[in-house]
């Protein structure tokens, strides 16, 4: 006789899955104002990334533990702890970022949004 499998157990193979990874940290992604990003800032979390990268390939490098492909962004300087000087800035402008939560990170990266067409 064979073993029931449990109910939830596909859930384990899907969680390994890239394509789902990507899409849940597309779901994830939002703009969120530098203001409600302070306390995180203050804990040390927040990492911002360069413009010139994409955010979710970032994320998803984090996600996957890919050391080597952060090593190079961080040799780079293309992330980065998000620094005081930068923090204030934001601060001041009210700013709205982009922000995706890899724990125990908060990543984040000052891209306006694309224009919409008319």
């Amino acid at each position: 006789m064979n073993k029931p499998t449990p109910s939830d157990a596909w859930l384990a193979e899907e969680a390994e899955d890239p394509a789902l990874i990507r899409a849940k940290i597309v779901s994830e992604t939002a703009r969120i104002s530098w203001l409600e990003l302070q306390k995180f800032y203050a804990a040390g979390s927040v990492i911002s990334v360069a413009a010139e990268l994409d955010l979710i390939d970032v994320a998803f490098a984090f996600s996957r533990d890919d050391k080597q492909q952060v090593a190079q962004w961080l040799q780079n300087a293309q992330v980065v702890r998000t620094s005081e000087q930068q923090a204030q800035q934001w601060y001041q402008q009210q700013a709205e970022l982009w922000a995706v939560v890899i724990s125990p990170w908060v990543l984040v990266q000052d891209k306006p949004l694309p224009q919409q067409l008319n």
